[in-house]
């Protein structure tokens, strides 16, 4: 079997599957019962001074039926105690020394906050050290959280204090509410982090109840803006993930968090570039146990691959990573419809016809079903058609090749970057 065993940044963990910081590493319960269900490690809620919540907290959108599609939350840090929290994190190291404990910190910046908090943090005997700088409600306007993660400048700064102290590596967790992920993960690095994790959750209002007229979650008629998390993010997660990965100026080791529900997920991160990943979202609708699935799944999918490790794995897919003017304008896929498949029900033809390249001809048959036929002198292979068909397998796209001799390049039908002065050029954008 395939070696699910990770070293990020000198923190070991049977597996790569760690709890984020959130609801679910909150107590002493709580990671313990992970831990016994089988996650390689967990990043507990993050301490500071204790904060008074509201309620309620969360909202959520729903789609075709499958609940809690995204999250919404406007939860802060740990309202517990430091001390117990503290107490907490001592106990479940001592019971799992194998498993691997980080421990989420966010105080004020100034340098005496913070070197107290880690001196006391690292006392309890936990491996590593995770500064929120992601945060994007609640804290941020006390000048924490993004409010630290957004200005690279702060973020090197704070690093910085923190490693005047720390004796295990510290990893700083990233906030997605920024134009350029890039430029805090190269401060951090400055700074000297030995790691990052990233995304933290996205601006955001869940929706407006429109009988009381607030938005969701509701506190009393009204509520704020919250942090989004959940499958719909994941997208998101995967482009940030891989801009760090491939960033040269950064060279990191990234703990992946968005959106990460199972083996699949967990695979297409690491395949992206990360070490480790987070999950937070499943696990608080499905529960710990989730995790032996996605150890069974990715060790098979290890296996099936022939690939020793997850560090095998790890990078495969980053440099398929292109710049849009990289990419082959001398490949083409057309659609193609297996008829033995179509059960007549129109949708590819009203979404081509109406919303791409009207590459679809329909007709009503006998038994008044819509039969298509693709155009394939007008079908331009954008997918559509093939992303609304209800059947797997139904409409496939090939492979053709048809330009004749001419070679194209982008560049001979493009305005050359040199002709827009006020846009910024690099491998970013």
């Amino acid at each position: 079997m395939a070696d699910l065993s990770v070293d990020f940044c000198g923190i070991k963990s049977p597996n790569p599957f760690w709890l984020a910081s959130a609801p679910p590493t909150n107590t002493a319960r709580q990671v313990l019962r992970a831990f016994e269900a089988g996650w390689g490690g967990a990043v507990w809620k993050t301490i500071g001074e204790p904060i008074i919540n509201v309620s309620s907290r969360y909202g959520a959108i729903d789609l075709n039926g499958v609940k809690m599609m995204g999250l919404n939350n406007i939860e802060l840090i740990s309202d517990r105690p430091l001390a117990s929290n503290l107490r907490d994190i001592a106990e479940v190291k001592r019971h799992f020394p194998d498993r691997a404990l980080i421990v989420s910190l966010m105080v004020e910046s100034r340098r005496e906050a913070w070197h107290d908090i880690v001196r006391r943090t690292e006392d309890t005997g936990a491996d590593g050290l995770e500064l929120n700088f992601g945060c994007p409600h609640g804290m941020s306007e006390r000048g924490m959280g993004s409010a630290v993660g957004q200005v690279p400048e702060y973020t090197c700064q704070i690093v910085e204090w923190v490693k005047e102290v720390a004796r295990t590596p510290v990893i700083v967790k990233l906030t997605p509410n920024v134009s350029d992920i890039c430029y805090p993960a190269r401060a951090a690095r400055r700074g000297g982090a030995d790691g990052l994790s990233l995304i933290n959750t996205i601006n955001s209002l869940m929706g407006v109840d429109l009988d009381l007229m607030s938005p969701r979650p509701v506190v009393h008629g009204a509520s704020a803006h919250g942090g989004y998390c959940g499958p719909a993010v994941k997208p998101i997660a995967l482009h940030m993930v891989a801009q760090v990965c491939g960033d040269p100026e950064v060279s990191l080791p990234v703990s992946g968090i968005g959106g990460i529900s199972n083996w699949r997920d967990a695979a297409e991160f690491i395949a992206l570039g990360a070490s480790t990943v987070q999950v937070c979202t499943a696990v608080m609708h499905y529960g710990f146990r989730i995790v032996e699935d996605m150890i069974d799944g990715l060790s098979q999918f290890l296996d099936d691959k022939g690939l020793r490790s997850v560090a095998e794995l790890r990078g495969r897919a980053l440099p398929a990573v292109k710049r849009w003017e990289e990419l082959d304008l001398n490949y083409r896929v057309i659609a193609r419809v297996d008829r033995s498949k179509c059960i007549g029900c129109g949708l590819c033809y009203v979404a081509c016809e109406d919303g791409a390249h009207q590459a679809i001809a329909a007709r009503r048959d006998e038994r008044g079903r819509t039969e298509v036929t693709i155009l394939e002198d007008k079908c331009v292979g954008c997918n559509l058609c093939s992303l609304v068909c209800p059947i797997e397998g139904c409409i496939t796209m090939q492979r053709v090749d048809d330009f004749g001799d001419e070679v194209l390049d982008w560049r001979r039908y493009s305005a050359s970057p040199a002709s827009y002065p006020h846009v910024r050029s690099n491998r970013h954008d």
